[in-house]
């Protein structure tokens, strides 16, 4: 094991996984290349990431690559997909995330198995960096 970074953004590697908690700052990028950090939940029982409507109109995502359905909390809904370039701890990716109105939620990005597959472990005692 070992860690990267300075006090405020700690990057910690367990082999070739970097460690996460369960809230995490995250950069997303729109093509036109505004850039945005935001705090992002970390749900490993979320099939594919997901960004507020919001975020997705600031940054100009689009266009919309398909149509999903997806269950939730709430049920069942048909979500716009769009793709946004990510930088989670010292990753960066270029993926798909599903639009939601998150208005109601803490984070406006959650971050799901899509994501956490490319080299995650998820900590949940880890704190986010102040």
């Amino acid at each position: 094991m070992f860690i990267l970074g300075d006090k405020t953004n700690i990057v910690i590697k367990y082999g070739k996984k970097t460690v996460i908690g369960l809230v995490e700052p995250v950069t997303v990028t729109g093509p036109s290349g505004k850039k945005k950090e935001v705090l992002a939940r970390i749900d490993s029982g979320a099939t594919k990431s997901s960004i507020d409507v919001k975020l997705a109109a600031e940054l100009s995502l689009g266009p919309i690559l398909k149509a999903k359905i997806v269950k939730s909390a709430t049920g069942k809904s048909i979500r716009a997909v769009v793709q946004a370039k990510i930088v989670v701890a010292d990753h960066e990716f270029t993926t798909e995330f599903t639009i939601a109105d998150r208005t109601e939620m803490k984070y406006g990005v959650l971050i799901g198995q899509n994501i956490l597959s490319k080299g995650f472990l998820i900590d949940p005692v880890k704190e986010v960096p102040r």
